[in-house]
């Protein structure tokens, strides 16, 4: 199985709307990758870092479940520009993006 995690940061000043978010961004991506090998997507929401009164080093991470990377390559090659162009939508926090084999 291969995990997409896409981070996205805290950063002081930045915006995250999690209605849109979870409401809007989320089915849009299920909508074009949903028959492209996505297994499943689950979203964290960061509360706190370790000291709880400190902000979480994440304000949100998605993972993203495909069978295959070459799954994800393709899903991505055909609606990428979809769903990251959707982004500025709900955040101006540029978010990290890792490919990781779940071993």
């Amino acid at each position: 199985m291969i995990r997409v995690i896409v981070a996205y940061p805290h950063e002081s000043g930045k915006k995250f709307d999690w209605d849109y978010y979870l409401n809007t961004h989320g089915p849009l991506v299920n909508q074009h990758l949903g028959n492209r090998g996505l297994v499943k997507i689950e979203v964290d929401k960061g509360i706190s870092a370790a000291d709880p009164s400190q902000a979480a080093p994440f304000v949100a991470i998605a993972y993203l479940t495909f069978n295959t990377v070459e799954e994800v390559h393709k899903g991505f090659k055909a609606a990428g520009r979809e769903i990251m162009g959707d982004i500025p939508n709900f955040t101006d926090i540029k978010p990290t993006i890792s490919i990781s084999e779940i071993v």
